[in-house]
């Protein structure tokens, strides 16, 4: 039935479709007869991508195994067909053709569910996605780097610290061993421009592909992409610094900017899945979609639903397999469509809107929410008058546009990643919604608002914080677990019932970088006389911040005092005590003695009175009938009080 309805569909194309279109999207029911096998991830997935996977727990499926090889040789063997690019997630292939044969032929074989066609024979010519237009700025410095700032972030200053961008880069968090892929329409001369001398003297480039025009190079191709990467690559010091320099890059063309048609979003979809076979941790993908240069192509709001679009499902699997797929808004605001663009509707994806370096909402930023509902965007980041990198010299420039938030918010979001690689896509995305500008009360323009990097590591490091503090007899262990660095101090601190504050115990500090710390001590409590002991943990970040990462607090079965009970030679024992507790005495001079015994609520369950002559006595006290519990015996001597203690019944 649907086979049916797929050839009424392509029976309607089929006349315009043969005149106008050469380029087809051929997608397959099924991976039956698969050459690979999912217990042999290492023939498809890098060391990287499988690693990754087995960090986060992720279960590798049907969506990660290659599309059959059979199927594909049947597509090239039914005429004169050329297979463009191949989605194993979308499980089809994008194929250009001319062949009415072996377009019919294709429709017909059993494996394939659907052929659409989707780009024509000759391409229009269209503005880019997003169409941005730099203008190139003088260097005036904004004056906002501080002299605890590690980098000088010169024009750039601005667009990091709105995030607290700094906090990470102080602390050495810039990106290193992190991968970025970039999933845009060209990368014009990023190569020869001095913005980027340090990713290319230092190898941080790690491959390219252009999957419009099946070649290595991206060079040649839009500034677009390259005024993206700018923004988390730059590295010139005193003039414009990037959100994560550090970082190692992808640079992944799947955008034509001569037209717009659904080729397109399978692009990105390969694209995507490229990054995650290669072990990539971020993808920026400042790029959208909503209307085609042939309109019969164009979504309507209701698909963009999170879940309909190509480029929806794409960024969602993606987001799956445990990559962070960040993905500008769009600049609608102001257009007759108004709302956000695919894949910015994806359910797991970060989208980003703009404002400018005071947080004032940039017009142009597209609305959300999703037709479902979702709260998009989720936060927003600099994108209305952004420092990006001018076209002929590199220097910085001003450019408006989510396409520009996307990837500074991409840098930042790489930063807190690499500090806890522990935590997942998703956490890292919660950090940041939880720790926003506007994270009470989300809204349809900036969504959570604008993030505080430095809210959300403290947020990650109390996740990540733990404790086992135990009781054992009248000493306390305490073990504890952190991530901290040599900048960073964390202090126990320790309140009884009676005191008016905490105060410090224990101090620890670490000589190492920063990573998991495990620090443990005793605390003895023998010369207190309390049921209860509360105990809070304190991180001391530099001159940065300072805050409590939790605490507990301890109730303890017996009164922690020793068994002497006075200074005079007089003993209580056994306590815990089952049937008698003996009271032993050896003074010098005789004395008259009362003994009382009342349970917590000030009950007096126990009187005794003697003469004590000179030298030693015991007196035993039958405790046999006493309930389970704390009790409280206290001496008179010659009618005044000389001590009282606590003792347990078991």
């Amino acid at each position: 039935m649907k086979k049916t309805l797929v050839l009424l569909v392509y029976v309607l194309f089929i006349f315009k479709s043969h005149a106008q279109y050469n380029k087809y999207i051929v997608r397959f029911s099924d991976k039956g007869s698969n050459n690979f096998s999912l217990n042999a991830p290492q023939d498809f997935l890098s060391d990287k991508a499988i690693e990754r996977r087995n960090r986060y727990h992720i279960t590798m499926d049907s969506a990660d195994l290659p599309v059959t090889t059979a199927y594909l040789d049947s597509i090239r063997i039914s005429g004169n067909v050329t297979i463009l690019n191949i989605s194993k997630w979308l499980n089809q292939v994008s194929i250009e053709t001319t062949d009415t044969v072996a377009l019919d032929k294709i429709n017909h074989y059993f494996f394939v569910q659907q052929l659409s066609p989707v780009a024509p024979k000759i391409m229009s010519f269209s503005n880019p996605v997003f169409p941005q237009f730099p203008v190139k700025i003088s260097h005036k410095n904004l004056n906002r780097n501080t002299s605890t700032d590690q980098l000088d972030y010169g024009e750039s200053a601005g667009q990091i610290k709105i995030h607290k961008g700094e906090f990470l880069h102080n602390h050495g968090f810039r990106g290193n061993r992190m991968q970025i892929a970039m999933i845009d329409d060209g990368f014009y001369h990023y190569n020869s421009l001095p913005t980027f001398d340090s990713i290319m003297t230092d190898q941080q480039v790690l491959g390219t592909w252009d999957f419009v025009s099946n070649e290595s190079s991206v060079t040649e191709d839009d500034v677009h992409g390259m005024h993206c990467l700018s923004t988390i690559a730059a590295n010139i010091p005193g003039v414009f610094v990037g959100s994560a320099p550090k970082s190692n890059f992808y640079l992944f063309r799947s955008e034509d900017v001569n037209s717009e048609y659904p080729i397109e979003e399978l692009n990105l979809a390969c694209a995507a899945e490229k990054a995650d076979s290669l072990g990539v941790d971020v993808c920026s993908v400042s790029l959208g979609y909503n209307s085609f240069d042939d309109n019969i192509f164009n979504h309507n709001y209701n698909e963009l639903d999170g879940n309909t679009t190509m480029s929806a499902q794409a960024i969602d699997i993606a987001s799956k397999k445990g990559m962070l797929m960040v993905v500008a808004a769009g600049n609608e605001g102001n257009s007759l469509w108004h709302f956000i663009n695919t894949p910015a509707d994806a359910d797991s994806c970060f989208s980003i809107g703009a404002v400018n370096v005071n947080g004032d909402v940039a017009d142009f930023s597209s609305y959300g929410p999703s037709s479902d509902g979702q709260i998009k965007p989720s936060v927003a980041s600099v994108g209305w008058n952004a420092v990006v990198a001018n076209d002929f010299d590199g220097l910085p420039s001003l450019g408006s546009g989510t396409s520009y938030a996307c990837p500074n918010m991409a840098g930042i979001s790489t930063c807190l990643w690499q500090a806890f690689p522990e935590a997942t896509n998703m956490e890292i995305i919660k950090a940041l919604e939880s720790c926003s500008s506007n994270s009470n009360n989300p809204n349809n323009r900036i969504g959570y608002g604008i993030p505080d990097a430095k809210k959300a590591f403290v947020t990650l490091q109390k996740k990540f914080f733990s404790h086992l503090t135990v009781p054992f007899g009248c000493n306390i262990s305490v073990n504890l677990s952190a991530k901290m660095d040599s900048s960073m101090k964390l202090i126990t601190e320790r309140k009884f019932p009676e005191d008016s504050a905490y105060s410090t115990i224990f101090t620890f500090h670490s000589n190492d970088l920063f990573k998991n710390q495990n620090f443990s001590f005793t605390d003895s409590l023998s010369n207190y006389d309390y049921s209860s002991v509360k105990y809070r943990y304190k991180m001391i970040i530099g001159n940065d911040t300072t805050y409590y990462l939790d605490s507990t607090n301890i109730l303890l079965l017996l009164p922690c005092v020793s068994d002497t009970i006075s200074d005079n030679s007089i003993n209580i024992y056994p306590n815990p005590v089952i049937d008698f507790l003996n009271l032993s005495i050896n003074e010098k001079e005789a004395a008259q003695y009362k003994i009382s015994i009342t349970n917590e609520s000030g009950q007096k369950i126990y009187f005794a009175e003697f003469k004590h002559n000179q030298g030693y006595e015991l007196k035993r006290i039958n405790c046999a009938a006493f309930s389970k519990g704390i009790y409280i015996l206290t001496l008179y001597i010659n009618d005044k009080k000389n001590v009282s203690r606590k003792f347990f019944k078991g």
